[in-house]
């Protein structure tokens, strides 16, 4: 019973991080209560535990409990240990200053993908992505290149799982259409993202193979659609191919890559 009563503990202060992480002011007592069906004093003690070690703050004019920066370490901490980030930088700083738009690096997990890395280069683009958020798979470069190189079962799980929601009115969102879009990103070796995901923005993208030949993540060039003319793509695509071999290379991938 004690051993249930700990773990329920842990279930509990885990859902008021995520509720309090929820919104941008943050939650009071009473709100969080309500929220979870659990009386207040209960709620109380958690949070209190949560601003001993740092992973949650008060806010002393409202009151209102909000994530504390002992997320910032561990999360810095996270990207640090992830080698893929540390050899992948030069490169994405590479295509930053040749191309001044924005890079991605993103990393395959549970049917999404995560951005790992964000290049915001010198040409102004409003985009929603960021560091630590996730993104769907079907209407991203990045998840598309991801995508093609990994089981057919696996594909076709994900897309039963997460469906394909329509974010513009450019996004596939017919299975065996999309299934036929990977085989041209497989066969082609870069992925495209034209205004499937945002309006106005186009993408690029490259998927990044590990040394036990595995894809594992991708790195993708994203600007406004009027700068990203058929011609530039071209010259962009030689770009990134040679940069996702280099980068996989690094990585200890072997001669396999086109």
């Amino acid at each position: 019973m004690e051993r249930e009563n700990m773990v329920k503990s842990v279930s509990r202060a885990l859902d008021i991080i995520t509720l309090v992480s929820s919104k941008k002011g943050g939650l009071g007592v009473t709100e969080i209560a309500k929220q979870m069906d659990i009386n207040k004093s209960s709620v109380y003690r958690i949070l209190i535990t949560l601003v001993q070690y740092g992973y949650v703050e008060q806010d002393k004019e409202t009151g209102r409990y909000k994530l504390g920066y002992k997320f910032l370490e561990i999360s810095s901490k996270l990207l640090d240990s992830i080698d893929l980030r540390s050899e992948a930088k030069p490169y994405l700083q590479e295509l930053e200053n040749a191309t001044n738009e924005v890079i991605h690096l993103v990393v395959y997990d549970q049917g999404e993908v995560v951005y790992i890395e964000k290049l915001e280069g010198n040409e102004t683009l409003r985009m929603h992505s960021k560091v630590g958020k996730r993104a769907p798979m079907h209407c991203t470069s990045v998840g598309k290149a991801i995508l093609a190189y990994l089981p057919s079962g696996v594909v076709l799980d994900i897309l039963e799982r997460k469906g394909m929601p329509i974010h513009t009115d450019k996004t596939i969102t017919n299975k065996d259409d999309f299934i036929q879009e990977l085989a041209r990103v497989k066969q082609k070796g870069y992925a495209l993202d034209l205004e499937e995901n945002e309006y106005g923005i186009t993408c690029i993208a490259v998927p990044i193979f590990d040394h036990l030949e595995k894809v594992n993540a991708a790195v993708s060039i994203s600007g406004p659609t009027m700068r990203m003319t058929d011609e530039r793509m071209e010259t962009l695509q030689m770009q990134m191919l040679h940069i996702g071999k280099q980068i996989s290379t690094r990585l200890g991938y072997g001669s396999r890559i086109s």
